[in-house]
């Protein structure tokens, strides 16, 4: 069994770490919210969904990695904008073999966390499908749990590359590993940039959304932004229709709300700038109009002014 930090257990992360204890690895949890911390080293992790409905006790749980020390395999899972925090929390836990997974929405985050470790650890990693949220300290539910993807970042060695993946499939998750990274982030990052901004200025969920004619204009017309772009950039998008890919994947999560709206429901800022902030500030490059997600990100920012940053 592997030794498991994950830094950033928010929702994702909680739905992560309960899978992992409960296939027997070692798991430590990191998290900015102390009552969370406080109730998983307690209580253990709740995690209910689609995985079925388990608690189970973690090797520790606290707001630091303090006291962690090597292991074989550190998630960072927290929201784009904490990443370099992660990162440089995270040195400690790296030894000559230790695989770092970064594993957020958006654009930008592994370069982020090579600023503070080697690139040849590093893992990009691309989740979906989970639509996962947090009931209450300690309780972590998710939708679903269709897309878990891995590729190196900057030289990461095959076989811990692949060492890092078996942890994964060991704890019931359906894993795939990619050479071609920009294939593999942009072919999530199309499905984020239909949906989360999407749901954070409607309120709805991603079903409501689909079902919605209004919403769903929007939606579709922020993915087609992204999916210019991506041609533009030469990325290869192996899904058939994109469209259709992104209604297929989200009429798989209908009730699920995206991290974005789940975050401005309890007033927190969103990652709305990694994901539809994103496809603004790579259209500039080739000259491609992106009024959709300009909007978007415009009401959003707006709606968040207020927040704490």
């Amino acid at each position: 069994m592997a030794k498991v930090a994950l830094v950033g257990c928010g929702a994702m992360g909680s739905v992560y770490a309960g899978l992992m204890a409960d296939a027997g690895h070692e798991v430590h949890a990191v998290t900015l919210w102390p009552d969370h911390a406080v109730a998983m080293a307690e209580k253990g992790i709740r995690v209910e969904g689609a995985s079925g409905d388990r608690t189970v006790p973690l090797a520790s749980a606290g707001t630091t990695t303090d006291g962690i020390g090597v292991c074989d395999l550190v998630i960072i899972a927290t929201k784009a904008f904490d990443v370099d925090a992660a990162a440089k929390s995270s040195t400690g836990l790296i030894g000559d073999r230790t695989v770092v997974q970064t594993i957020q929405n958006g654009l930008g985050s592994p370069e982020v966390a090579a600023e503070s470790i080697a690139g040849d650890r590093i893992a990009i990693g691309v989740v979906g499908g989970f639509g996962a949220s947090i009931r209450a300290p300690g309780h972590a539910h998710h939708n679903g749990m269709e897309m878990i993807r891995f590729g190196a970042f900057d030289g990461l060695p095959m076989d811990q590359l692949e060492a890092s993946a078996e942890v994964w499939r060991s704890s019931g998750f359906k894993v795939a590993l990619f050479e071609d990274v920009k294939q593999m982030v942009w072919e999530k990052l199309i499905m984020n940039v239909s949906f989360s901004g999407t749901t954070c200025a409607t309120g709805l969920t991603i079903g409501e959304v689909m079902a919605n004619p209004d919403a769903w204009k929007v939606a579709e017309g922020c993915c087609r932004e992204a999916i210019a772009v991506a041609k533009a950039a030469g990325i290869t998008l192996d899904v058939g229709d994109p469209i259709e890919h992104v209604r297929k994947l989200g009429s798989k999560i209908p009730n699920a709300r995206p991290s974005m709206l789940l975050d401005y429901n309890l007033g927190r800022r969103g990652e709305v700038d990694a994901i539809n902030g994103s496809i603004p500030r790579l259209a500039k490059q080739y000259g491609i109009p992106t009024p959709v997600n300009e909007t978007v990100v415009a009401i959003i920012r707006a709606r968040e002014a207020s927040f704490p940053s």
